[in-house]
């Protein structure tokens, strides 16, 4: 067993239920106050369902999912909260025009990018995917390059002589499913040491980044619920969500006035209107139910709808089906 997953086994298991993937600090920047004592209000539009209205809710509301870490959450809520802290100061200094005044700001600031890159539903997505590839290429190595031992094996355990390559494909099953890792991706064991070990890794590449703060001329920005995204430029729409090696940048909304971008140099800058679009558009297909704004955006929240059915819509026309099935009959 890995030394870091078995210090994450021998942890006592506290679970937190409901965690925050978008971070506290954020979403309250896209805030105001509520009628009557209600609090802080933001305004949610559906993006899987763009014609439904929502009502403005409360921060604690939006931005998180039911047991995102399922082993040992308590720990990653600490590592998370010891990022989260600088970020504060840090925006408040982004505020004021002066995010590069104190270098602390400037690495609290590219690691909240890093954290909502890492503590993201698109994370747990890419490990998922990832690990039911391993497992059944391993399966099928078993039984192509081990085919006599696994027999063996199999007669040792069942007393049972497999002669089929049916038979050995399941048993060559059985034992994956018992192994270590297998067991430690079901108990959510591996995701845990798996997302902190991918957070020091993109940590340390984006230590190799400068710092980009963008301001829109006019308008504003909205934040989904995958807010860090790693964006192309070189397509129009930008293309997204590919690997950090081949990105131009990761990008994320702080409030509804700026957005932090990795980048080549330390700037501040001021993007017109028609780029604040593509990076609006960027967040509402990258997110996975709901893009967040200031409840006073009106105009913004029907730009989100209006994208977001344009997005469903083309994501199932007719051509698209047909060329999909058309992949599927090739693969």
């Amino acid at each position: 067993m890995r030394p870091d997953l078995a210090r994450i086994m021998r942890v006592k298991a506290t679970q937190i239920r409901r965690q925050h993937l978008v971070s506290q600090v954020l979403l309250k920047q896209f805030t105001t106050a509520g009628p009557e004592g209600s609090g802080l209000q933001l305004r949610p539009v559906d993006v899987q369902n763009p014609e439904r209205r929502n009502k403005l809710a409360s921060t604690r509301t939006c931005g998180w999912a039911d047991t995102f870490v399922a082993f040992d959450s308590a720990s990653a809520e600490k590592l998370w909260d010891s990022v989260e802290r600088g970020a504060h100061a840090a925006i408040e200094a982004v505020h004021a025009g002066t995010p590069f005044a104190d270098p602390l700001h400037v690495e609290a600031l590219r690691d909240l990018i890093v954290l909502h890159y890492v503590r993201s539903h698109r994370y747990r997505d890419v490990y998922t995917n990832a690990f039911e590839t391993v497992r059944v290429k391993v399966r099928r190595e078993v039984v192509g390059r081990f085919p006599d031992p696994l027999r063996r094996e199999a007669l040792r355990q069942t007393g049972l002589h497999l002669a089929s390559e049916g038979a050995l494909n399941a048993f060559a099953g059985r034992l994956v499913e018992q192994s270590e890792v297998t067991q430690g991706f079901g108990t959510g064991a591996l995701f845990r040491t798996s997302i902190e070990s991918m957070f020091n890794r993109v940590r340390a590449t984006a230590s190799n980044w400068r710092l980009e703060v963008l301001t829109p001329e006019n308008g504003q920005f909205l934040i989904g619920d995958n807010p860090a995204v790693t964006v192309r430029t070189d397509t129009r729409p930008w293309s997204y969500n590919m690997a950090i090696g081949d990105a131009h940048s990761i990008v994320l909304p702080i409030t509804p006035r700026h957005l932090l971008a990795l980048g080549r140099n330390n700037i501040v800058s001021t993007i017109p209107r028609a780029l604040m679009d593509q990076i609006n558009i960027v967040q509402i297909r990258a997110a996975d139910c709901y893009v967040y704004m200031h409840p006073r955006s009106t105009r913004l929240e029907m730009f989100a709808r209006e994208a977001a059915k344009r997005w469903r819509a083309d994501r199932v026309s007719p051509y698209r089906a047909a060329a999909s099935e058309s992949r599927n009959r090739r693969s």
